[in-house]
């Protein structure tokens, strides 16, 4: 069954939304002209959003929703019948209402609770990253002079550790790219390096992967033309602003480069809903809000449209404010001065319309009413209706968990984009190479240690040599010392011995000398009382044998007589003793 022109909301080609005293309806042609859905806690937004979700998907216009309380997924499932439901359908006279499933995909970032969104960082590019970041413009292009390094090194950026390997490898470069691209200074790299880490934290890695999500495989249709309805699992992803907004940023700006300029259509290209748009503006960085203001400025063109569902006007940027031509306006509470202003605000935005008090209104709203503008088929504002707004034909509440897992598990996406590809990129590469590049330093130190060992052991054994020859020439010396000791030693006793010899040979001299002397003056003696004897019987002889002879020649004779007795003695060495050398 084609339910394009068949479906009950969808009537004579424009979406029946609400109905005061007449059918209010949103032209398909006005509807890339964005809109916001805005109201208290409690009033009925939701019920709104999925209302103009059924509407688009039942014009065969694909839908993508921010899902971020969790209570978007009942669009898989039939809605419930009641009582309450029955006199809602005949209250607003609706002819042809079926609770229908309509045709949804779940996606999750996390993968958790749908089919994983991962982009590559490459698709993200540098300038977007480093908005959303936070970077200075010196961080900034520092992060530019990465990927151009990536680039001209055919390193691909897919994953987020490929990018931090990248920034590492440039830093621990930073004087070669420097030359080559211009300055990286090292606290940059420092900054960068934080900022990923944080992103990481928050998890960035999840998001940043292939395969790569191909924004067109939103934009289908089932097989009876009804758009997709792409649920977008948000309740943990809100909890990371930074990844949230990364993610939205990515895909407003990739529809909004990929998509031709198609001016204005019968129908929307595609519709997206962000729910809860106060968490968007209040937590995302500044670069998304001011990407938000200009892709929604310049979207129209491509034939999407966009639709905020926050609180309160006031939640919304002005600039974005400005672009929300079609309203749908719950009831608003003003309990201090701050709300009575926002209130008023809400009001003033209003085309006036004479029947009643858009400000008192806006207070008095009950759940599931609404103040209603949409543009005309001229683009104009039309007068704001105090309306009431249709029950969905899907199931209110949320689904269970079991055909959230069911529907995911039969998508053919998600055997699309299920299992994680971590093909070869900048981090293999950038690792392999400084594995290579550590291993041949683990070598060269290797052979370093090695060649210093050898140079030690060499040392050492010169060392050992040196310290041998050494102790052998001091063994030597003390050998020659003690030689030349024993030597001396030996001279000196032979001197001794030489001179006791010489000395006991001179006393054995001496003593023979003197035995000798002693003979030789016995000798003498003898000699002499022989002389003595000689002379005394001469002189006897001559005074008596009258010889008549002098004193002096019988002295003589005597002498003379004495002296050859003497040498009839052989006795010179007395002669000498007595006389010496003269005769």
């Amino acid at each position: 069954m084609n339910y394009q022109g068949d479906a009950a909301m969808y009537k004579g080609k424009k979406i029946w939304l609400a109905k005061s005293d007449k059918e209010l309806y949103l032209l398909p042609q006005m509807a890339n002209r964005h809109g916001l859905i805005a109201g208290a806690t409690g009033t009925g937004k939701t019920i709104t959003m999925k209302v103009m979700a059924e509407s688009f998907s039942d014009m065969g216009v694909p839908v993508f929703m921010a899902d971020v309380k969790g209570d978007l997924s009942g669009m898989c499932r039939r809605g419930k019948d009641s009582d309450d439901m029955r006199a809602r359908i005949e209250r607003f006279g609706i002819e042809g209402f079926e609770y229908r499933a309509y045709p949804t995909r779940f996606w999750d970032i996390f993968g958790e609770n749908g089919i994983p969104v991962r982009v590559s960082v490459s698709e993200m590019g540098p300038v977007l990253l480093s908005r959303l970041l936070g970077l200075t413009e010196v961080q900034q292009g520092v992060l530019n002079i990465v990927f151009r390094a990536a680039d001209d090194n055919d390193l691909l950026l897919i994953d987020l550790k490929d990018l931090r390997a990248m920034v590492q490898f440039v830093g621990d470069n930073r004087a070669e790219f420097t030359t080559m691209y211009g300055n990286v200074s090292t606290a940059s790299i420092g900054a960068i390096q934080r900022a990923l880490l944080a992103f990481e934290d928050e998890g960035g890695a999840l998001f940043f992967g292939e395969p790569s999500l191909n924004i067109k495989d939103w934009m289908r249709t089932d097989m009876d033309g009804r758009g997709y309805i792409n649920i977008l699992s948000s309740q943990k992803l809100i909890q990371s602003p930074t990844v949230y907004g990364t993610f939205l940023l990515w895909m407003l700006t990739e529809l909004f480069e990929k998509l031709p300029e198609v001016g204005d259509l019968d129908k929307p290209r595609m519709i997206f809903f962000f729910d809860e748009a106060h968490l968007l503006f209040s937590d995302c960085p500044k670069a998304l809000v001011q990407k938000i203001v200009q892709v929604v400025k310049l979207i129209r063109s491509k034939g999407v449209g966009v639709y905020f569902i926050s609180q309160s006007p006031s939640d919304i940027p002005n600039d974005v404010l400005a672009q929300l031509s079609n309203r749908v306006q719950h009831a608003l509470r003003a309990y201090t001065p701050a709300e009575q202003k926002a209130v008023r605000a809400a009001a003033n935005a209003f085309r006036e319309n004479k029947d009643f008090d858009t400000e008192a209104a806006l207070m008095e709203l009950g759940v599931g009413e609404a103040l209603v503008s949409f543009l005309d088929e001229d683009g104009i504002p039309t007068v704001v209706e105090r309306a009431k707004i249709l029950p969905p034909q899907s199931l209110m509440g949320p689904a269970e968990a079991n055909a959230v897992a069911n529907a995911v598990a039969a998508d053919e996406f998600d055997l699309k984009y299920r299992e994680s590809i971590d093909r070869e990129s900048a981090y293999e590469i950038i690792t392999a190479a400084n594995e290579e590049l550590e291993r041949k330093r683990a070598e060269e130190a290797e052979a370093a240690a090695a060649e210093k060992q050898r140079l030690k052991d060499e040392a050492d054994a010169e060392k050992q040599r040196q310290k041998e020859e050494a102790a052998a020439e001091k063994q030597r010396q003390k050998e020659a010392a003690a030689a030349e000791k024993l030597r001396l030693k030996e001279e000196a006793a032979a001197e001794k011995q030489r001179l006791k010899e010489e000395a006991a040979a001179q006393k054995a001299a001496e003593k023979e000398a003197a035995a000798k002397k002693k003979v030789a003056q016995r000798a003498v003696t003898n000699a002499a009382s022989s002389v003595a004897a000689s002379l005394s019987t001469n002189l006897v002889n001559s005074v008596l044998g009258g010889r008549q002879k002098s004193a002096k020649a019988i002295a003589g004779q005597a002498a003379k007589n004495a002296l050859r007795s003497v040498a009839r003695s052989g006795s010179n060495a007395i002669i000498r003793g007595l006389f010496g050398t003269k005769k």
